[in-house]
């Protein structure tokens, strides 16, 4: 049981004796004497009943007024004794200090710090588009255990999880921050990867290349991502090159990719447009300077055939104009699909590739005209020709005949 001195129960000899002990030049010694700290649970752990005294905790302890009972005297000895506890952790303290002062650093720059959270709930989304086309039955033959079946109507595309196979419907929470991947594997061509590092791409366009046709010289490439915040008020926000939502799961994920690799298809498909574009800027310049053109008709009949074929995969295949299963069904992927065609301006491009195209079939019907014209032009001289052919055999059978 400890106990507490009262040293006005000491003999006035013993009182002379502790107080002459202590001089200037020399530290309180330490008592053997039972100490009864309150609240104080712990030798490792500072007590706060002990922090309005550390600033003069070194001071001898005869310099302290008012100290007349030992009790008080005792108290102060324990401060200066636990320095050694507390010293260690004023480096521990002293790091909350900096990262505050980092973050008012970058709060006065404008720019914030993540924190490890949201590095563990954010997914890096990757989308890619290196051939036309895609045999999805033959892709999934050959892995089964990573396909997930659909949920909707839609066939021109499949996902696939690599990572953790006890969900096999994949709408588990096995998405951030774990080692879980999903392929979306579209037939036009396109691919959207979630949670893939950069240095892993390869591995996994591999096993897609192995069952695609028409594969690309240049291959196009687009990276977005997506944040998770269960305690977001709303159920989705926007950001720079980023989209928050409360929770991620394989009807998001769909629903993301499908936007994903519209858009990364139609980009290649708008670069095919532009190159048509700047082919028929250069035979107008050269009609400005020369005054014909030197084009024949199997150029021409390639171009209107790749403009025809452009378009008919922008509506056909990549099926801009049509709106996910998912989103139909449910108002908040219907909000998710809505606001990532907008960030991606799918309509604005679509509309300006509509009118490259316009431009171009102009321009292609502009060149039939004179082609047609330089044929009827060859026709109707073939015919003068022979005409005149004609008449010449006439006149020489006449004279002929007169002699």
């Amino acid at each position: 049981m400890m106990r507490t001195v009262d040293v006005k129960t000491l003999g006035s000899p013993v009182r002379t004796i502790l107080f002459s002990i202590f001089t200037p030049k020399q530290k309180p010694p330490s008592l053997s004497l039972p100490l009864h700290f309150p609240l104080r649970s712990s030798s490792n752990t500072p007590s706060r009943y002990f922090s309005n005294f550390l600033a003069v905790s070194s001071s001898p302890i005869y310099r302290f007024q008012g100290s007349r009972n030992f009790g008080s005297l005792l108290t102060v000895r324990a401060i200066s004794s636990s320095l050694s506890t507390k010293a260690p952790s004023a480096s521990v303290q002293a790091q909350p200090q900096q990262q505050q002062q980092q973050n008012q650093n970058l709060k006065d720059s404008g720019e914030t710090a993540p924190s490890l959270e949201e590095a563990k709930l954010s997914l890096p989304v990757r989308a890619y588009f290196f051939s036309t086309s895609v045999d999805l039955r033959s892709l999934i033959e050959q892995n089964k255990q990573n396909f997930i079946p659909p949920t909707s109507r839609m066939t021109n595309y499949v996902v696939l999880k690599f990572g953790n196979h006890s969900d096999p419907t994949g709408t588990g929470g096995c998405i951030s921050g774990s080692e879980c991947i999903y392929m979306v594997i579209f037939q036009y061509g396109s691919i959207v990867l979630f949670n893939v590092r950069e240095h892993e791409v390869d591995e996994y366009l591999k096993v897609v290349e192995r069952h695609a046709s028409g594969l690309l010289p240049e291959m196009r490439k687009d990276e977005y991502e997506v944040r998770e915040d269960p305690t977001l008020n709303t159920w989705m926000q926007g950001g720079l090159d980023y989209i928050m939502l409360q929770f991620l799961n394989i009807d998001g994920i769909r629903t993301i990719g499908s936007v994903l690799g519209q858009s990364i298809a139609l980009d290649y498909y708008g670069r095919q447009v532009d190159g048509m574009v700047a082919e028929f800027t250069d035979i107008n310049r050269g009609m400005e300077k020369t005054g014909t053109f030197t084009m024949d008709r199997k150029k021409l009949f390639q171009l209107v055939g790749k403009a025809n074929s452009n378009l008919a995969d922008v509506i056909l295949k990549l099926g801009l104009f049509e709106r996910s299963d998912i989103a139909w069904k449910d108002a908040k992927y219907a909000q998710i699909w809505e606001y990532l065609r907008d960030e991606f301006e799918l309509t604005q491009r679509f509309a300006s590739l509509d009118f490259k195209l316009k431009f171009v079939e102009h321009n292609i019907r502009f060149l039939q005209e004179i082609l047609q014209n330089r044929k009827s032009d060859f026709l109707e001289w073939l015919i003068i020709i022979l005409i005149s052919a004609e008449i010449v055999i006439s006149l020489y059978d006449l004279v002929r005949r007169s002699l």
